[in-house]
């Protein structure tokens, strides 16, 4: 038997948008269970991120810490951001977010995998990204605000964030996926069996 995700969809009666914010949106579906009632169901509308696992040629990732404050934490992360226009080719917003975070540009780029965050509350899709063969990008910062203003970067050993999201003490979703499923690449058929980076996408289809 394969192990594989399937697309799905039940039956909406009504939908409404109870909230709209800046980027995302809260929705309440009433979906048709199969034994045939219907019940409503709240989730967050989103538009999709990509995030960066950016390693060295030390084997050493670039992490930044932001305050997060639905969590009240700073929390270590790896460059991630939204999907801001429809349709945008995910490579290219990831670029552009590891130049603004990290100001960094990387010459080597595969699809290390792809996630829902959420699945239960919130259709939110995010891919990550391996990015390598590193190089301080050219040209002024990128401007950063509100939490990003005070924002840390480091650049800390593979072996040591996994150790971390092991040991309960690194939670970020992002991070906690990309460093494991890059020591699992690694460990397994290696980085050239990974997906190339324009790899389709059905979750967030893009135009190349």
């Amino acid at each position: 038997m394969t192990i594989k995700d399937a697309p799905e969809e039940w039956r909406v009666t009504a939908t409404r948008t109870p909230f709209r914010g800046n980027k995302t949106s809260v929705r309440t579906d009433d979906v048709v269970m199969p034994d045939g009632t219907v019940v409503s169901r709240d989730y967050q509308v989103h538009p999709g991120s990509v995030a960066i696992l950016a390693v060295d040629d030390q084997d050493r990732v670039v992490v930044l810490r932001q305050y997060r404050h639905p969590v009240r934490q700073k929390l270590w992360e790896i460059p991630a951001g939204l999907l801001d226009v429809p349709g945008e080719n995910p490579l290219h917003a990831a670029q552009r977010e590891l130049y603004e975070e990290a100001h960094v540009k990387a010459e080597d780029w595969r699809v290390l995998t792809d996630v829902y965050t959420t699945p239960g509350g919130c259709d939110e899709a995010v891919r990550i990204f391996l990015a390598r063969d590193l190089a301080e990008a050219e040209g002024e910062r990128f401007v950063v605000s509100d939490e990003e203003a005070d924002m840390e970067l480091a650049r800390v050993p593979l072996k040591e964030l996994t150790r971390g999201v092991l040991a309960g003490e690194l939670h970020n979703n992002c991070l906690a996926v990309g460093v494991l499923a890059f020591g699992a690449a690694l460990a397994g058929d290696g980085v050239e069996a990974l997906r190339p980076a324009d790899a389709p996408w059905p979750a967030r289809p893009f135009v190349s």
